[in-house]
């Protein structure tokens, strides 16, 4: 009986590996830091210290999104000081607006960048993890919400297609001002998904954008619309998880999070 006390006592003991994560945000972006470590505190054997580097931001404008994106190169050097095991650019419109293909071609940048300080830290993007989520859901054909006045949404839903996946239906909320993004209602997000034509769809992305609050919607409309649900945050922690090898299974935020829970038994 002692022996067996003793080794579970030393088996709850053992230290649990700590992963640095670096996040480069819009500077007024208030949800990101309070999402992604809500998600990751749910793994069972890691745990996680976050680190952020902003790049001034106040408007989702095309203007103030190329400007920001001028900044980059301070907030990795930044971050590369901190010793992060894994970088993510946290601010999805910022690369889908440049067009196709930007977020290989920054992440590939941010990655050069670390290496002559001497990092391997890994580098995943908010709009790359977006993408790779719905590869990883076998997603072909996708309903979204975003809150982007409507050219940019333009810009984001053209991105996506251009990665081989169609938007069948999509709704821009039309908020500008990216404080007012943080602060979204959970309400008026499910109402737009609630209007959307879900026919023959493969997932649903109830928020493409790290600043507009989801991680309270993203189980609950899965149960509601019965298809795979997931947001940029969600994403972002997903990728982050296959970036750093570790297992893909935290509760209640969606399929996409569940990718290796254990298979239910059978009776």
């Amino acid at each position: 009986m002692s022996n067996n006390f003793d080794t579970i006592t030393h088996r709850k003991a053992q230290p649990m590996t700590t992963h640095r994560i670096g996040l480069v945000v819009p500077s007024s972006n208030v949800t990101v830091e309070t999402e992604m470590p809500a998600l990751l505190a749910r793994h069972p054997d890691a745990s996680f210290s976050f680190h952020s580097s902003r790049m001034r931001m106040t408007a989702v404008s095309p203007e103030q999104l190329r400007a920001m994106n001028a900044q980059r190169e301070r907030c990795i050097l930044e971050l590369g000081d901190a010793g992060v095991g894994a970088m993510l650019y946290a601010c999805l419109v910022a690369l889908m607006a440049a067009g196709p293909g930007e977020h290989q071609r920054v992440e590939g940048l941010i990655a050069e960048q670390l290496a002559t300080g001497g990092s391997d830290a890994a580098v995943r993007s908010s709009a790359g993890a977006l993408i790779e989520g719905l590869r990883a859901l076998g997603a072909t054909r996708i309903a979204l919400v975003t809150p982007y006045m409507r050219p940019l949404a333009v810009k984001v839903v053209e991105y996506i297609e251009a990665e081989g996946i169609a938007v069948t239906d999509w709704r821009a909320l039309e908020v500008s001002d990216n404080a007012e993004v943080g602060v979204i209602p959970g309400s008026r997000v499910m109402d737009a998904a609630r209007s959307l034509d879900l026919t023959g769809v493969d997932a649903l992305v109830i928020s493409a954008c790290v600043q507009m609050p989801s991680l309270p919607l993203v189980q609950a409309a899965e149960d509601e619309f019965g298809v795979p649900v997931l947001s940029a945050a969600t994403a972002g922690a997903y990728s982050l998880l296959r970036a750093l090898d570790l297992t893909v299974d935290l509760a209640g935020a969606g399929s996409l999070l569940r990718a290796d829970a254990p298979a239910p038994a059978t009776i």
